[in-house]
Formats: structure tokens, sequence, C-alpha cells
């Protein structure tokens, strides 16, 4: 008994898969045909083993209509067949048929409407009120205007909305350009020089020596701060941003005007009173006969100390040397400033690893200075002060 009870269950259950196969292959071939019936009204020819991978996709509820089955139900709209007809024949619902219909007649397309999605938390009100935030306060982290804005808006909100939402506002994060710091003396006194030198013509400031220091670093190991790898490889020692702690260093003294360079010197040990009428006598007043040739010029250096020192001010007086009165930090107003900044970013290309390259490289550079970039410095100082006008004594962009 117990044998034939067996032999009776193995027999129904070899039956039933093969009932199972059977249906799921006749299926199969219905839906084949029901694709080549469609493709072929629609004048489509696909190849057998495309139209089986095609058999084996599902289309979704809510998935669109392919824009070629879309043309044809307008095609025989348009040649007066009915709605009931085009959807018997193109194997489609009779609401779907309409659907396309209607939207043909109000919006002459056939195109899909884009879906509505998920609505976005911060509507357009709150993104004003996000804009306005920020550009008050232009140096808050994203995480400080997070909690503000959950105060605020009293949402649920997290980092990642919220840096959405600054984009959305066309807002970004940048790295800040470092500018000194100035009070309501120092502001006041820059707007009042600029009023006072604004009638001055570019013919008049030609006629200035610019002068100033700078420092230059050798930049062996100095790395960007940005690199490019994956997220595990941030304990990578080729990933690291190394930096020196005390990297070898050079001060530099030069001069220039719209008609040319003017000497260059390399500073050796600390600068004072005494060895700043030295490099004046060595350089400046050689500079400033090659440059002018005996005209009248107007010599200009900031306010540093060995610069404003008593030594200085009557060597300068003895020797007739008109001096431009400079408002204190005011390095936006002096056009050799944009000749460091340039000799700078030359210096992080090439990149020179002992000093001796370095003190090579500056000179280089200094003397492929062309006298169209100086003329061009030198006329935009009139733009620089109505600049600082219209800034009421604040940093400029120069």
């Amino acid at each position: 008994m117990r044998a034939t009870h067996s032999k009776k269950v193995g027999t129904g259950s070899n039956k039933r898969p093969e009932k199972l196969n059977v249906h799921i292959r006749n299926s199969w071939r219905t839906n084949l045909q029901l694709i080549r019936s469609i493709g072929n009204m629609i004048g489509y020819k696909k190849s057998l083993s495309e139209w089986q991978c095609l058999s084996e996709v599902k289309m979704g509820r809510g998935s669109p209509i392919p824009p070629m089955l879309r043309r044809k139900i307008v095609e025989h709209y348009q040649k007066g067949v009915s709605q009931r007809k085009i959807a018997k024949s193109l194997k489609l619902s009779s609401s779907t048929v309409h659907n396309i219909i209607q939207r043909f007649r109000e919006s002459g397309t056939i195109s899909v409407r884009k879906g509505q999605g998920r609505k976005t938390i911060l509507d357009a009100r709150d993104l004003r009120a996000l804009r306005r935030h920020c550009i008050t306060y232009r140096n808050a982290t994203v995480m400080e205007i997070t909690t503000w804005a959950q105060e605020y808006f009293q949402k649920t909100l997290s980092v990642n909305t919220i840096h959405r939402a600054i984009r959305r506002c066309r807002l970004k994060l940048y790295r800040s350009k470092k500018k000194p710091y100035l009070n309501m003396i120092q502001k006041r006194r820059r707007f009042l020089w600029a009023k006072a030198h604004l009638k001055w013509t570019v013919a008049k400031w030609k006629t200035v020596l610019w002068s100033d220091e700078s420092k230059f670093e050798v930049l062996f190991g100095k790395l960007g701060r940005h690199v490019i790898r994956t997220k595990e490889d941030k304990d990578n020692p080729s990933c690291y941003q190394r930096s020196v702690q005390k990297p070898a260093s050079l001060m530099v003294w030069g001069c220039m005007s719209a008609c040319g360079m003017g000497s260059l010197h390399i500073w050796k040990g600390t600068i004072n009173a005494e060895r700043y009428i030295q490099v004046l006598e060595q350089h400046m007043l050689p500079s400033r006969r090659r440059l002018f040739q005996g005209r009248p010029c107007i010599f200009q250096h900031d306010n540093a100390r060995p610069h404003t020192a008593s030594i200085t001010t009557s060597w300068l007086r003895r020797r007739r040397i008109r001096v431009l009165k400079w408002p204190a930090c005011s390095p936006d107003l002096s056009p050799i400033e944009n000749i460091w900044r340039i000799i700078k970013r030359k210096m992080r290309q090439r990149r020179p690893k002992t000093v001796e390259q370095l003190e090579a490289c500056i000179r280089q550079e200094w003397d492929n200075i062309p006298i169209p970039k100086l003329e061009q410095l030198v006329s935009s100082v009139p733009r620089r002060l109505q600049t600082v006008i219209k800034r009421r004594g604040d940093a400029t962009q120069w």
C-alpha cells in the first residue's frame, strides 16, 4: 500500500509541471503574436530575437505608450476612424486612446505629460527666505543654516536638503578672497584719499614709480588641497596634503611704472630703515633715471615702519623726491601688487625646489612682464578709486 501510494503521488507531481510548461509556452506564443501584429500595424519590423526580448519585458502600470504607437492613433483619428475601432485594432483600452486623442486636441502634441513627482519640502516662498538669510549671513556654515532653517520653517530638514536648496537659490559655497581688515577710521581715510586723487588723469598716474616688498616661499611639498581619490583612499599616503612648517623664503623689493620694470632686490636678513635707504640709493634712483630719463615723477611706497621712519623721510626730503601719500591697508590700490600676484602664480606652476632656483625664477618672470600689461594696470587706478568711493572706503576686487 505504501509503494502504491508513493507511486500515485509521484505520477501526479510529474504531470503538473508538464501542464504548467505547456500553458507558459502557449501564453508566450500568444503574446509574441500580439506584439508582431502591433508592429506590423505601425510599420515597425524587428528580428525574432528582438521580439523575444521585448516579450519578456512587462510594461508596468502607468507606463507611457511608445511615440510610434501614439502617432498611429492620431493618424487613424485624423482619417475619421472611431476611437473604439482604433482601440480594438491596436489592442489598447478605449480610455488610453481617448486620453491620447484628447491631449492632441488640446495641445496639438502627442508627447507624454511630465509627471508631477514628489513635492519639495521648501516652496518658493521658503526659498526666498532662505536666500535672504544666506545673503545676510554669508560666512555661516551649512550646519548653522540648517539649524536656523529648522527653527524658522518648523520642518525636519537635513544638511543635504539645505545644500540642494542653496543651489536652487542660485547660490554656491566658494572660498572667500583674502583682504586686509579695515576699521572705520581706515575706511574713512581711504575714502577721502580716493576723492582727493579722483581728478588725476591716466597720464598723471603714469608718472608714478610704484614700489613694494613681497615674500616668496619655496613650494616644495605644498600640493593643492584637493586630491582625486575614492572614499576608502582617505588614509593613503599619496592622498595626504603635505606642508613644511618653516619653508625657505625670500623677501623681494621691486619697483615699476607704466614705462617698464625697475630693479629687483633680494633682501638678506631683516629689514630696517638704514638698509631700506641703501636699497633706495642702489636700486630706486637708477631705476628712476632709466625709466623717466629726467622727467619729473612721484615715488610711491606703503606705510611700513622702515618707510615712515624719520631717517627715511629726511633722506627723501634731502634728495628732493616727491612722495605720494598712501592710505593704510591699501594694497588693492597699488598696481605692483598685481605684479606680485602674477609672479607667484608662475612660481606655483614652475615649483622651484631650492632658494637659488626660486630667486632665478623670480628674476626671470620679473623681466618677462610686458609693457602693455604695465600700462593696463596703471590705467586701472582711476577705476579703483571710483570703486573705493562707491564702497565708502571698503576693500575692492583688485
